[in-house]
């Protein structure tokens, strides 16, 4: 049950940022009412239960995934691949499309968009590494890959590939420092698997 392993380590991941205890992240942490929602769904959805009984089962997690969506603002299509450790701190909307490919650890402030851009063999969605900061109302668009460790500054318009650990910001938004997100992801218990890719590219200036 690789989508429960997964969900606790999105909970551990509030747990040791907040302090108190697991069921205590899941009574009054929106966000993780959203993973949990988004873990249930993607289980379901990639699961090989026959026809008869994945789609009523499928209907009541729509409906979930509603209901989520409108008290949180949050929606996390089931066919987006999410690592686990997914913080998203305090509540306000994040739209992430439905094949977007999000590595561990990551962390999303309120506003941000994860989403397709682009024309004809260009045109596509983010495949973003692990462990990536992403600033309050910063959006990731285009047939792009962001590698680990990056930093994405708020308001910032990310459209073009960008290099591991450093940070970006701007619009569009270009390297404006090598320090990565160690200071802003806290990572006393990481998960270890990803749902991204392991491509790395050295960060250079822009």
């Amino acid at each position: 049950m690789s989508w429960l392993s997964d969900f606790r380590e999105d909970v551990k991941r509030y747990a040791s940022l907040n302090g108190g205890s697991g069921w205590k992240q899941i009574l009054t942490e929106q966000g993780l009412w959203a993973s949990l929602q988004y873990r249930c769904d993607a289980a379901i959805y990639r699961s090989t239960l026959p026809p008869l009984i994945k789609r009523p089962i499928r209907l009541l997690l729509i409906a979930w995934h509603k209901v989520v969506e409108i008290t949180t603002g949050i929606s996390l299509p089931c066919t987006a691949r999410i690592g686990p450790g997914l913080h998203l701190p305090h509540c306000g909307t994040r739209v992430i499309n439905a094949s977007a490919i999000i590595g561990s650890n990551c962390c999303m402030s309120h506003g941000v968009t994860v989403g397709v851009s682009g024309r004809g063999m260009q045109r596509g969605v983010p495949v973003i590494g692990d462990r990536v900061y992403f600033g309050v109302n910063a959006v990731v668009v285009g047939k792009i890959f962001v590698g680990d460790d990056v930093v994405i500054g708020a308001n910032s318009v990310v459209n073009r590939d960008v290099p591991r650990h450093c940070t970006v910001f701007g619009i569009p938004a270009t390297i404006v420092s090598d320090r990565g997100s160690e200071d802003y992801i806290d990572l006393r218990e990481p998960a270890v698997t990803s749902a991204a890719s392991t491509k790395s590219v050295p960060c250079e200036a822009s």
